[in-house]
């Protein structure tokens, strides 16, 4: 009897073991899906389930991305990882809510969010409750990060950095024999708006360029009068800072009202969103935006990556959604390395995260996040709206075409 007991006792544990070590790992992933940002979202969504793709199934070709030529995560017996997919709809009670819900129903290891930083804060607020990791791809506002908050860790640039690249590159086009004299920022009025809006002024005077802000409101539906006040200060350039829909009435009205600056800078968000070219490429050509992807050579990671993403959604993958990935990837790696789904050994191996250049497909310096959760290796550049898409243009040893300056806009 304990011979035959003995015998099951061990043929239960050998079919115990391997099922824990493959169980699947329960990540949440909060995004606008639905609302005025929902291109966005469904873009960043599409970002996900490509890197779940890269990272459950063997794909060797991304020689140098972290967990690529595995199947699963090996320090985890090949588990495999699920997103939890929850839309915030761009409103920061709801991204609490569905937080809270991932957490506590779902039961998810940790969480990736969010676009919009008001959505951020909130839902960041939730994780640090409760001793989730929460890891951000996209939101910039600074204050994320300055709240003293311990599970909340952000991979991508922010306000400061994004400050500093336009003064840079305006500085360098002043040099070279260009007007640049004065400067506009206008944004919207949210958090998002405010801190990136805040950052351009403040490093721009420092500079000792002459700056005008425009402040407006996040969901208007007329900005004439702000295209006026522009058109009678006219600036030499122009910062925007704004989600999808204002960026696209705000290019409408120019237009209407028949002004245009020598140069139009957009802060990501709305220029990079997946329905702006679309919408209003033809009257923005030349239109500059920060961004940190570049799909590459043919034959490239990045490249690849890219076909990948276009198979899932016939498109190319942008800036937005490239900062997702990437956000996920170092999660995943995160969670390899501490071979746990405990929420304390997961974010101890993110505050340990120590990634280089080669082993990123954003063009970030690396990966390593500071005291506050911030990368600091995080750093951004210019590409140009030429034709139906972007181009590199700066800085001149990333750039895969040439700057055209001023903007053609509209002919």
């Amino acid at each position: 009897m304990k011979h035959m007991l003995a015998i099951l006792a061990a043929a239960m544990l050998a079919a115990a073991g391997p099922a824990r070590a493959a169980d699947t790992i329960k990540l949440g992933a909060l995004y606008p899906l639905t609302g005025n940002s929902a291109p966005a979202g469904q873009a960043a969504k599409a970002a996900i389930a490509v890197a779940v793709d890269i990272v459950n199934t063997a794909h060797p070709e991304f020689k140098g991305l972290p967990l690529a030529d595995t199947a699963g995560l090996p320090n985890l017996g090949g588990a495999k990882i699920e997103v939890i997919d929850a839309d915030h709809q761009g409103d920061p009670s709801v991204g609490q809510q569905q937080a809270l819900r991932l957490i506590t129903r779902e039961h998810v290891a940790a969480l990736l969010g969010t676009y919009q930083s008001s959505v951020a804060l909130t839902a960041t607020a939730v994780a640090e409750r409760y001793g989730i990791p929460f890891v951000i791809g996209d939101s910039v506002a600074a204050n994320i990060t300055q709240r003293g908050f311990k599970w909340t860790f952000r991979v991508t640039p922010i306000a400061g950095d994004f400050a500093v690249s336009y003064v840079d590159f305006l500085t360098q086009m002043k040099r070279s024999g260009r007007k640049v004299d004065s400067i506009a920022v206008l944004n919207e009025n949210t958090d998002y708006g405010t801190s990136i809006g805040g950052s351009i002024v403040e490093a721009a005077q420092k500079a000792g360029y002459q700056v005008m802000r425009i402040v407006y409101n996040a969901k208007s539906t007329d900005v004439s009068a702000q295209v006026l006040q522009l058109k009678d200060k006219n600036p030499d350039v122009a910062i925007f800072v704004g989600y999808t829909a204002d960026e696209i009435l705000y290019m409408k009205t120019l237009k209407e009202l028949d002004y245009k600056p020598a140069m139009i800078i957009g802060d990501d968000a709305g220029f990079s969103d997946p329905s702006f070219i679309p919408a209003v490429g033809d009257i923005s050509q030349g239109v500059l935006d920060r961004s940190a992807w570049d799909a590459g050579k043919p034959g490239s990671v990045t490249y690849r990556i890219n076909e990948m993403y276009k198979a899932r959604t016939g498109r190319d993958m942008d800036d937005t959604s490239g900062r997702w990935m990437q956000a996920f990837f170092v999660l995943a790696d995160a969670i390899n390395r501490a071979g746990s789904t405990d929420p304390a050994k997961i974010q101890k191996a993110l505050r340990e995260t120590d990634l280089k250049p080669a082993q990123l497909m954003m063009g970030y310096r690396g990966v390593k996040f500071d005291a506050s959760g911030q990368n600091l290796l995080a750093s951004t550049y210019l590409i140009q709206l030429q034709g139906k898409s972007y181009k590199a243009v700066w800085p001149e040893a990333r750039a895969t075409a040439t700057l055209q300056w001023p903007m053609t806009g509209w002919k």
